[in-house]
């Protein structure tokens, strides 16, 4: 099988005699150097505002999130998980599960991207920053959190630079930042439902969104028919427990689950699964 990202292989890190796995720039701290890969630029604003294909590797991967199939908006989630589907050991940890060439997948998803949400497990869990530092491409992405009410202690991920959502059904605990726009939604038993939450954003101006975490997030987009894709990401390590990438309802047989179309793709040492989800997923906005 041709390797669309043959040149991550060159690019990842090198790794040290005796290490099980190379030491990706993390999430948190500073802006991590981008990848110097020149297919890859021009992209993003090819992307957004072309209507030619986009160059190899990256039509074949990238080129489904450019416009929606069901209707005007695109849902991509994103996971990176081990070989036995954990996206953290026990503990939480999971700092070195994927490596830089899946790092820099995820990046690369956020240079494409309106909007990012993430759940409010993740926001005080993480304080992650959801900006573009591991490619070569501005940070155009809008940031959406989707809590109950809770504001997260997150200096960070609420700090000034992107546009800044906060979908919630109370006022927030506490005063947000300035700039920070906040969306009233009814919940229903406890929870958003997703296509509320996407509705809420399309009227926002938000078109392409990547649904980035925790697992209970993504989890209940997939189960509500509210991705058009997912993007998996497995690194070549077992963890034998921890927390896994998703928790749907139990089925009682195998011929119950969901069976989606995808391809599978090497990203350096790992493989990425992209799934076409689009079949299942419900209307949230008429289409153009």
């Amino acid at each position: 099988m041709a390797d669309p990202y043959v040149l991550d292989k060159e690019l990842s890190h090198q790794r040290p005699a005796g290490s099980g796995r190379p030491d990706p720039a993390p999430d948190r701290g500073g802006a991590d150097a981008p990848a110097a890969d020149s297919s890859w630029a021009g992209v993003p604003d090819l992307f957004r505002n072309g209507t030619d294909p986009l160059p190899s590797p990256w039509e074949a991967i990238f080129g489904p999130l450019r416009r929606g199939t069901v209707d005007d908006l695109v849902v991509l989630a994103q996971l990176g998980q081990s070989l036995d589907g954990r996206i953290a050991t026990s503990s939480g940890h999971s700092k070195y599960i994927n490596g830089a060439a899946g790092l820099d997948h995820l990046h690369r998803i956020r240079a494409l991207v309106d909007g990012i949400v993430v759940g409010i497990g993740t926001a005080l869990a993480d304080d992650p920053q959801l900006t573009v530092r591991r490619v070569a491409a501005p940070t155009r992405a809008g940031l959406v959190i989707p809590p109950r009410g809770r504001r997260p202690a997150a200096p960070r991920l609420l700090g000034p630079g992107v546009r800044r959502v906060i979908v919630t059904g109370v006022p927030p605990q506490a005063a947000c930042p300035d700039g920070v726009e906040v969306v009233r939604l009814a919940p229903e038993r406890g929870r958003f439902a997703p296509a509320a939450i996407l509705a809420a954003l399309a009227g926002l101006g938000f078109r392409r969104l990547l649904i980035e975490g925790g697992a209970q997030t993504i989890s209940h987009f997939l189960s509500a028919g509210c991705l058009d894709r997912l993007h998996v990401v497995v690194a070549p390590i077992i963890l034998g427990s921890g927390r896994p990438s998703l928790v749907l309802e139990p089925i009682e047989r195998a011929d119950q689950a969901m069976r989606p179309t995808a391809t599978a793709y090497p990203i350096g040492e790992e493989v990425l699964f992209d799934c076409d989800l689009a079949p299942q997923r419900v209307a949230v906005v008429r289409a153009r």
